[in-house]
């Protein structure tokens, strides 16, 4: 565990503290910084295994600063410090590239246990071979372990989040994969918050897929999604 980084944005210096010293004590090499300018100046002459990003940030918001990261890194997981009442803030920042979010005030034996399931779900996908990780989706090739959507010569890169629901609705194809086990899959848990974020990525996966009108992502309402490619 030493050698795993965190980039840590957070202008409150208390919580800062705290949070940079227990992950520290936990093992982690921290790298704080207090505005979002400063994080992804760090970010972008360091090498980082999962960032840590307040959402509100001064000179530039964790949300923009999330999307920065993602023009450039599309693997390393980012996980967002938000207001509890912040839902729109969270929906804002799943659409920015994050990964996961926790409200303020956090216990930091939570964080922990989330920090070091992303942490070795990344190290998981990252030693994934090839095999297994290449789909035909009608007109697409999804090249899963490389985060690509191939559609002739045209190449969109996903996010780690955006190209693990593809493979689970590819790898269920024609089948209805329920709400529940998709949000505990791929988010830990299975709440209503999550459930909207879902929705989010669907919305985006449908976009990216509609140049080959034969694919076809179902919304079966209270149930869940199935991915249905019709034949040419």
């Amino acid at each position: 565990m030493s050698s795993k980084r965190i980039l840590l944005v957070e202008d409150d210096p208390n919580l800062a503290f705290v949070t940079r010293d227990n992950l520290e004590i936990a093992g982690y090499h921290v790298t704080h910084c207090e505005d979002g300018e400063a994080g992804y100046e760090a970010f972008s002459k360091d090498h980082f295994d999962l960032c840590i990003l307040d959402i509100m940030l001064p000179k530039a918001d964790g949300i923009s600063l999330a999307r920065k990261i993602r023009e450039t890194d599309n693997l390393t997981p980012i996980l967002f410090l938000t207001a509890k009442t912040m839902k729109e803030d969270k929906i804002e920042g799943f659409k920015a590239g994050a990964d996961d979010y926790i409200t303020k005030p956090f216990n930091i034996e939570e964080l922990l246990l989330r920090i070091d399931v992303f942490l070795r779900r990344s190290q998981a996908q990252r030693q994934q071979q090839v095999t297994g990780n290449i789909f035909e989706l009608g007109r697409y090739t999804f090249d899963h372990r490389n985060l690509c959507l191939h559609l002739g010569d045209n190449k969109r890169k996903l996010t780690q989040k955006e190209a693990d629901l593809l493979r689970f609705l590819a790898l269920h194809k024609d089948q209805i994969a329920k709400r529940s086990e998709i949000l505990t899959k791929l988010w830990g848990e299975d709440d209503y918050f999550l459930g909207r974020s879902l929705d989010v990525f669907i919305s985006k996966l449908r976009k990216y897929l509609k140049e080959d009108p034969a694919i076809t992502i179902v919304n079966h309402h209270g149930v869940g999604f199935s991915m249905e490619i019709s034949e040419s």
